[in-house]
């Protein structure tokens, strides 16, 4: 797909600047137009290094709006859709939110791209949906049944569902991937990899849900941005990819994360679960791997860069810890 316009919803986000970061520096005679609301999630500080370039532009606007829509997707030729709520505490607190953005939104790109006649509608979606794993359970893949948990994951599923009915309807030429965990630069404090080192460079203890025997499935950015290409160059219009990396105990996580800022466990926090909180997640990429991508990244080397990369870019995540509310202990208390 040479020359293209893409539209990236959502760009200002973690996994959107990064999207745009590796696709012109991949894809130099494409252009990016990058459409995010600026939320708290939205930083275009993570996109500096782009704002003179002649293939990069930035509008200003939601999703939820159809004439912010219709506006930004004219003259494109593929939407990657990445805009969305994410955070799953924060869903407990504010769900209707979260159906706001994740649906409403989604539907109305879906029907500006009827309209705009697009190559591709490409929505990136998560392994949430699936619910959770035992500790034997044989991972999710595209054939597992939904059974999303939290309103995260359930305004998630229901945009799946209509990304897909919109190809069984109308033709749409849409892809979805289911991601796992993702982490990496630029990713927002709230998150847990980047909330555990900032707080303990900052001198701060860690909470940590439980003792930390949740596992999740963890990917390195790039290995996503790599897994959505092959899928925008090779993937069949009307399927589904998962993309996974490697399993890790919450604990497990914890501790790589304090040994490599030299800190001890005396600086862990046990906090409560919060509501609905999924045990394990884990992903079979069988399918996107016979398109011919894998992952690249291994979990610990970039880790251990993605640790530096945080204690080297304090002015980036310091100003975004001010003044944020402790929404985990408002998800844990709602309901009390």
């Amino acid at each position: 797909m040479p020359d293209m316009k893409i539209l990236v919803t959502g760009g200002a986000g973690f996994i959107g600047s990064n999207f745009i970061h590796y696709w012109l520096k991949n894809h130099s005679d494409d252009q990016i137009i990058n459409l995010d609301a600026l939320t708290y999630a939205g930083h275009l500080e993570s996109l500096k290094d782009l704002e003179s370039s002649p293939n990069y532009q930035f509008i200003k606007g939601d999703i939820t709006s159809a004439d912010d829509v219709k506006k930004a997707i004219s003259g494109v030729d593929v939407v990657v859709h990445f805009a969305a709520e994410s955070h799953v505490d924060r869903s407990v607190i504010d769900p209707l939110l979260f159906v706001k953005t994740n649906i409403l939104g989604t539907a109305l790109l879906l029907e500006a791209a009827l309209d705009a006649k697009l190559k591709r509608f490409h929505h990136v979606s998560t392994d949430e949906v699936f619910g959770q794993l035992g500790p034997d359970d044989a991972p999710f893949n595209e054939a597992t049944p939904y059974s999303p948990r939290t309103p995260y994951a359930a305004s998630k599923a229901g945009s799946d569902h209509l990304v897909r009915a919109y190809y069984q309807t109308y033709g749409l030429p849409v892809t979805i991937t289911n991601c796992s965990n993702n982490f990496g630069p630029y990713q927002d404090p709230e998150k847990l990899i980047p909330r555990f080192i900032t707080n303990l460079v900052a001198g701060q203890k860690v909470p940590l849900m439980g003792q930390g025997e949740n596992i999740r499935d963890w990917l390195y950015v790039d290995d996503h941005s790599r897994a959505i290409e092959t899928v925008l160059q090779k993937g069949k219009a009307g399927e589904t990819y998962c993309v996974g990396g490697e399993e890790k105990s919450n604990l497990e996580v914890t501790k790589k994360i304090l040994q490599l800022l030299g800190k001890d466990e005396s600086l862990v926090e046990h906090v409560e679960h919060r509501l609905g909180h999924d045990f394990r997640y884990a992903i079979d990429s069988t399918k996107l791997e016979q398109l011919g991508w894998q992952v690249e990244h291994s979990f610990d080397e970039w880790l251990k860069k993605t640790v530096e990369w945080y204690k080297e870019n304090e002015w980036w995540w310091k100003p975004l810890k001010k003044g944020r509310p402790n929404v985990d202990r408002s998800a844990q208390k709602r309901y009390e």
